[in-house]
């Protein structure tokens, strides 16, 4: 029987071929008007570390979600008109994220582009499904029984999205399948959000150096 010289070198893989692309994709964007000041940081391949100051609590507690669940290095630094209310808080946060994430994804060559998750928080079911396709689109499905989670205004659930699609164009499909507890059902959201976008911005190793559509652009 034949025996292989332990000195000779290792066959390549089947992908050994494949240079995947330098993984840098990290942007900071700020955003200043005469409501709001956000700063942000992001690192699309970090380790879900989390600093994020905003001001408004139930927002912070959210984008730790988005953080941890999607493996995004984030930093956030707002300060806006709270005493009147967290509106324009919720939405530049949202905005500066989306842009900053639009950022590091630059011309988005190699992303898988999809992604989707259903995530479950005790009684609350929620399915969200995304794509970076560069047409900002919301369809929002969740019908969130109380209108306040402690001092949050439960309405700025949607308005958050809305800023963030926007601005990093993607299309963005939220449904609740099942849910009592407003908590819960938001929680769930952020967690589900979290994880589609995780996968879809992974890299693809069939396409590392591709642009994800037919049309060759995004």
């Amino acid at each position: 029987m034949q025996t292989r010289d332990p000195n000779a070198p290792s066959e390549p893989s089947h992908y050994a071929a494949i240079e995947l692309p330098t993984l840098t994709r990290t942007a900071s964007v700020s955003r200043k008007t005469q409501e709001t000041d956000v700063h942000v940081s992001v690192n699309l391949d970090g380790q879900g570390r989390c600093d994020v100051a905003t001001g408004v609590p139930f927002l912070d507690h959210m984008l730790h979600q988005i953080s941890s669940h999607g493996l995004i290095d984030l930093t956030i630094r707002a300060t806006g008109d709270v005493e009147i209310d967290d509106h324009h808080t919720n939405e530049d946060v949202g905005i500066t994220l989306g842009q900053a994430i639009a950022k590091a994804l630059g011309d988005r060559k190699g992303i898988t582009r999809f992604g989707h998750f259903f995530a479950p928080l005790d009684e609350a079911l929620v399915q969200v499904t995304l794509d970076f396709s560069g047409r900002p689109h919301l369809s929002y499905g969740l019908e969130i029984p109380t209108q306040r989670v402690g001092t949050y205004d439960t309405q700025l659930v949607r308005e958050f999205f809305v800023a963030i699609v926007n601005h990093s164009q993607m299309t963005l499909h939220i449904r609740q399948l099942d849910g009592i507890n407003s908590h819960h059902i938001i929680e769930a959201t952020f967690k589900a959000f979290a994880r589609a976008m995780r996968m879809a911005t992974e890299t693809d190793p069939r396409r590392a150096h591709l642009i994800p559509s037919s049309k060759g652009v995004l």
